[in-house]
């Protein structure tokens, strides 16, 4: 879904590899077709999320960048905190917000860095 010039990215359910993989795809091909400045990407619909799909969440949040866009992730449920804690996946590089409305406040003071 767009909201100006964001994108909103909702992952829900279990995931599996190549579905991850698709998302990639799609949502990089998203980004550079309407030149979206950020995205959201809400996962407050994973109740699990193994070390692929975690690696896979952080690569896109690098992929994003590499295209212009400032990425946020929102909705992290605990469970999934301390999965990739405990799996040593590094999320350094990776923008969080609890919850849409502050993950779009995120969004654009990102983006207001990077104009600066």
């Amino acid at each position: 879904m767009r909201i100006g010039r964001n994108l909103l990215v909702t992952l829900q359910g279990d995931l599996e590899d190549a579905m991850v993989e698709q998302i990639e795809r799609v949502v990089t091909n998203e980004v550079a077709r309407t030149q979206a400045t950020g995205m959201l990407i809400d996962i407050s619909g994973l109740t699990l999320v193994d070390s692929f799909v975690a690696r896979v969440i952080a690569r896109l949040v690098g992929m994003v960048r590499l295209l212009g866009a400032e990425t946020t992730v929102v909705g992290m449920q605990p469970a999934v905190a301390i999965t990739l804690v405990e799996l040593g996946v590094s999320m350094k590089h990776v923008h969080t917000a609890l919850n849409a409305e502050q993950g779009m406040a995120r969004l654009r003071g990102l983006q207001d860095e990077r104009l600066d």
